[in-house]
């Protein structure tokens, strides 16, 4: 697979990573250990250099999950994890004092099997500690050995400018797609500026761009798309038009709908690395197919000229959660 490099002191990953949340959280049932570690591995042996998980998700199992997958090529990948709520828990209030950075980097190194955090994000940006406060912290950790990287999440236009003049950001992790294109405002410019990598998390649209999800789908109870509004019945069938428009495109290519998804993004800048997630490995692997597509000048126009023409409707967040992000 071809590489790509996020920020400017040059982290060089895969070109596409691998979200790994969906294996223990948010996305229904846990995926069975053994399963879930054999996943991480097809994606390794694919390609895959770049690994996504935090201590909220599970709590604390993704984590484990992941640093047993990865500890016999440990030193051959890039593992990303964060920082950011009371407890490890995303239904808490969140916490970005220092001590309780350092509290995770500590734990969050035990569980991942490791001596040092590849890239270290802040989750969400914590409105009660002060940017530089939580750079500064970050950038001790990097001093002494236990970080290399910094990055931050979801967090908006002044937090990047605050945070990168104390500590440079190696990464920005926002949800950015076909189906959400917000960072294409004011973000994407300022990380061009700084020289930040930026790495997309939903690049999907949470499943919906893979055309395998209509009004009619029933989701598990614990799947958290339940509470988003993008994904009512209703609006799941208003939207249907930006897949009608990418099946057609994916016909012509030869492609899935969910390969011409992630080959946009990757279209779109060169330190745009995604990382979908997966718990089936004939997705992965069509995931991973995505850097093969190759789309033209001719196709990236008629794209964007289809997607002036559909309205995409509903919130990607409830309102409890919109709150949280953009900082």
């Amino acid at each position: 697979m071809e590489s790509r490099v996020l920020g400017k002191e040059g982290l060089e990953v895969s070109s596409i990573g691998l979200g790994c949340m969906g294996l223990s959280f948010g996305y229904g049932p846990a995926t069975e250990r053994g399963q879930g570690i054999r996943l991480i591995r097809e994606a390794y042996e694919q390609g895959v250099t770049f690994f996504d998980t935090a201590e909220v998700y599970g709590p604390f199992e993704n984590e484990r999950l992941v640093g047993e997958a990865l500890e016999p090529v440990r030193n051959e990948v890039v593992i990303a994890t964060k920082f950011g709520f009371k407890d490890g828990d995303s239904k808490k209030e969140l916490d970005s004092r220092p001590v309780r950075i350092r509290q995770v980097a500590e734990e969050s190194l035990k569980r991942l099997r490791t001596d040092v955090i590849d890239l270290f994000y802040q989750h969400r940006v914590d409105p009660k500690v002060p940017m530089e406060d939580v750079a500064g912290t970050v950038k001790d950790l990097i001093k002494e050995g236990k970080v290399k990287h910094f990055g931050l999440s979801e967090a908006g236009v002044e937090s990047i400018r605050r945070a990168h003049a104390e500590q440079p950001i190696t990464a920005l992790q926002s949800e950015y797609s076909l189906w959400w294109r917000e960072p294409e405002k004011e973000v994407l410019l300022v990380l061009e500026e700084l020289q930040i990598g930026f790495v997309p998390f939903s690049p999907l649209g949470k499943g919906f761009l893979t055309g395998k999800i209509d009004a009619k789908t029933k989701f598990s109870e614990n799947d958290f798309r339940n509470i988003v509004p993008r994904f009512s019945e209703e609006n799941r069938k208003a939207n249907q038009g930006l897949v009608d428009v990418l099946n057609a495109i994916a016909l012509v290519k030869e492609a899935t709908p969910a390969q011409i998804s992630i080959a946009w993004l990757l279209a779109q800048k060169p330190f745009i690395v995604p990382i979908p997630g997966t718990t089936k490995p004939h997705r992965l692997k069509e995931n991973i197919g995505a850097v093969d597509i190759k789309l033209t000048e001719k196709d990236l126009a008629e794209l964007q000229q289809a997607l002036l023409e559909i309205d995409i409707v509903g919130d990607r967040y409830p309102s409890h959660l919109q709150s949280r992000v953009g900082k």
